[in-house]
């Protein structure tokens, strides 16, 4: 493996830190209801901040892939946006010091980049790491948004019950950061928010403040949520008012309400997907029926 430590440049005048929480949020190939994006941008936009580490991108992110942003103006190219992976020192609403990872999810050097995060982690002295993740479920909007929550020792992640039995998912860089801590003896956890699946290309600020709250709740951070929660009540309304236009959207939303509550009602009997599958339709039918519906919805506006 190449020197992990080639990958990162650490600012001159880092002041010491006594056993901050480090949060990671890396969006990959999925952020449903872009509940990552969105509970960075409330951080950064809210909370005192600034750089201390930063990545090199041309060796970690695929370009091609994820192409960066420029701006064209009239005949000439007026600006380049590059990729920011970058470990920002924030400070909470009480002026409690912590550590945030944020920007694209590395494409090269897993294993290399986990390396360098785990020096990091020790120079810094982090005493708690914690991820954030948001997927796609067949769960109603109209239930509480629900997590799954995973650690390196289960004493992390008390008062939590599982939603899902043994399965195989492709992997993460912030899962594989997770699971190599919890194998270096280093207490790590993460949550994953469950958005509606029938949501997850639009914003959903719901799945965004459920995770700073469940953030908040495992390391003490003072996080803010005024914000989000705002967010989250317009964006309920427009969608109930939206589902209530179409009897066949609120026929699929009353099945996964249906579902949801035997689940509930069963828990820890059987994974949510396996209750009653025969009587829901299937992810691919409800968001061709949203879409089919909110395109008759544009068709009429315009």
């Amino acid at each position: 493996m190449l020197d992990p430590g080639d990958l990162y440049t650490v600012a001159p005048d880092v002041p010491e830190l006594i056993n901050p929480v480090l949060i990671h949020a890396l969006p990959g190939f999925v952020d449903a209801g872009a509940a990552g994006r969105l509970l960075g941008r409330q951080l950064m936009d809210t909370l005192t901040h600034r750089e201390i580490v930063t990545f090199d991108v041309d060796q970690l992110i695929d370009h091609r892939s994820h192409r960066p942003v420029m701006t064209f103006v009239e005949d000439h190219w007026e600006s380049y946006t590059p990729h920011s992976l970058a470990l920002h020192l924030v400070h909470d609403e009480v002026s409690e010091p912590f550590l945030f990872l944020t920007g694209p999810e590395p494409d090269y050097h897993w294993e290399r980049f986990t390396s360098a995060m785990q020096s990091l982690i020790e120079r810094f002295d982090v005493r708690l790491t914690v991820g954030i993740n948001a997927i796609p479920m067949a769960v109603p909007h109209t239930r509480p948004t629900g997590l799954t929550a995973h650690a390196s020792r289960p004493e992390l992640i008390t008062g939590y019950e599982p939603w899902l039995a043994t399965v195989q998912v492709p992997g993460s860089v912030g899962a594989l950061l997770e699971y190599r801590l919890g194998q270096a003896g280093q207490d790590a956890m993460g949550f994953a928010v469950h958005v509606p699946h029938y949501l997850a290309q639009a914003e959903y600020p719901d799945a965004a403040d459920t995770l700073l709250d469940a953030i908040a709740r495992a390391t003490g951070l003072v996080l803010p949520r005024a914000g989000l929660r705002s967010a989250a009540e317009e964006t309920r309304g427009k969608i109930d008012e939206q589902v209530g236009r179409s009897e066949e959207v609120a026929a699929v939303v009353r099945a996964l309400e249906q579902q949801y509550d035997a689940f509930a009602d069963s828990r820890g009997a059987a994974p949510l997907m396996t209750v009653d599958r025969q009587s829901l339709p299937s992810a691919d039918e409800l968001g061709a029926e949203l879409e089919r519906f909110l395109a008759e919805q544009n068709r009429k506006d315009d």
